[in-house]
């Protein structure tokens, strides 16, 4: 057996990696091997589980470490320390978080090769999203196998010089993830999502999804935003807005002081991924700042304002699934008020992020790079795919 190691730290990690990790349960070869960061421990543990999955690994690296030079600092030489004990095949990392950037130097120092999921996202500022889109580049140079999730992705990085056998356009694995979830179809286990449920279906009110945490957003762009939700529920009497909460006390605070007290508005903590794709099912519109919310959402036809100025998925905005907005909160009003005054809606089953088949074509990458015979050919998926 040939173990492929995939890290997670952060949620959409562990949502991105799990359907990679299912494709591989099986193989005869190639053994799949979870390791944990400890970055967001509770919320990966949550996350692996809607998937019936868990880490094998779990270190013991808490999220607040010795800040943005400590943090990479520890996790290098804990994983270090695990590649040394399982010389893994390879050493699958995703996205341009923390977690990824230490597990490629990790592997890349002990000769391991990088398979990077989700390679190629640019949104051609190093400020923003920050440290993402530096750390997703400094990735690259070092990665072995580049995934990429739509072929603009693949195209930035032919433009950045990588090599194009070393390129393989696979679909966002995070269509896979949403599709199984949904389709089990569970019941909300947070008590405020069914009892947010139960009213909406009593009053035949609408839902307005809001997710906001990259880090720069935090400050006076939050509470913009913050204050333009609350804009919104005042304008629309029939709608309600359910915002799960970053675990950071900063954002904790600043929500409670925008929006607390109004009866139309639920701020939770984060949900299970299973109550959040509940909620993004029946959701009339999403308000986020995260990248993963605008490749799941798609999938159920949601509209999407984007609380950004750049962004990196251009596929969603080019497909018309998407739109940004910013942080202006006369923008985030208008625009907002258009999608619910239209009752807007998108065709279904038109994601321009994938088919569900991106797991499957990333195990025959992984079995092209570790060289077992056989034809493992990966098929591209169409750069765009219109709403």
């Amino acid at each position: 057996m040939k173990e492929v190691v995939l890290l997670a730290g952060t949620r959409p990690e562990a949502v991105k990696i799990a359907p990679v990790a299912l494709a591989l349960a099986d193989h005869p070869v190639l053994r799949p091997v979870i390791v944990r960061s400890g970055r967001d421990a509770g919320v990966v543990e949550q996350s692996l589980r809607s998937f019936g999955l868990a880490a094998t690994v779990e270190l013991d690296v808490p999220g607040r470490t010795g800040g943005p030079a400590g943090l990479p600092a520890r996790l290098v030489a804990q994983f270090d320390r695990v590649l040394h004990r399982r010389d893994p095949a390879v050493v699958l990392v995703q996205g341009g978080t923390t977690t990824a950037l230490a597990g490629a130097l990790a592997a890349f120092w002990r000769g391991i090769p990088v398979a990077h999921l989700d390679a190629g996202l640019r949104a051609g500022d190093l400020a923003g999203p920050f440290p993402e889109e530096g750390t997703r580049q400094l990735i690259a140079r070092i990665a072995t196998l580049h995934l990429a999730p739509t072929d603009d992705a693949a195209a930035a990085l032919l433009a950045e010089g990588m090599v194009d056998r070393r390129i393989v356009v696979t679909g966002n694995t995070v269509v896979d993830a949403v599709q199984r979830v949904a389709a089990a179809d569970l019941p909300a286990r947070h008590p405020d999502l069914a009892l947010l449920e139960r009213v909406l279906d009593e009053r035949s009110e609408r839902l307005v999804l809001v997710t906001v945490h990259r880090r720069e957003s935090w400050g006076r762009p939050l509470d913009r935003v913050l204050h333009a939700v609350r804009a919104i529920v005042d304008r629309h009497p029939d709608v309600r807005v359910l915002l799960p909460v970053h675990p950071d006390p900063r954002l904790r605070a600043a929500a409670r002081d925008a929006l607390g007290g109004h009866e139309r508005i639920v701020v939770t903590g984060p949900l299970d991924y299973s109550d959040f794709v509940r909620a993004l099912r029946r959701a009339a519109l999403v308000l986020t700042d995260s990248g993963g919310v605008q490749e799941e959402a798609p999938t159920f036809g949601v509209p999407v304002l984007v609380l950004r100025d750049t962004a990196e998925r251009v596929a969603a905005v080019d497909a018309g699934c998407a739109w940004l907005v910013g942080t202006d909160p006369i923008r985030i009003v208008a625009e907002a008020g258009w999608v619910l005054g239209s009752r807007l809606r998108l065709p279904l089953g038109h994601n321009p992020f994938g088919d569900g088949r991106a797991a499957s074509r990333v195990r025959g990458a992984l079995e092209r790079l570790v060289g077992l015979p056989g034809d493992f050919s990966t098929a591209s998926l169409p750069l765009r795919i219109p709403c």
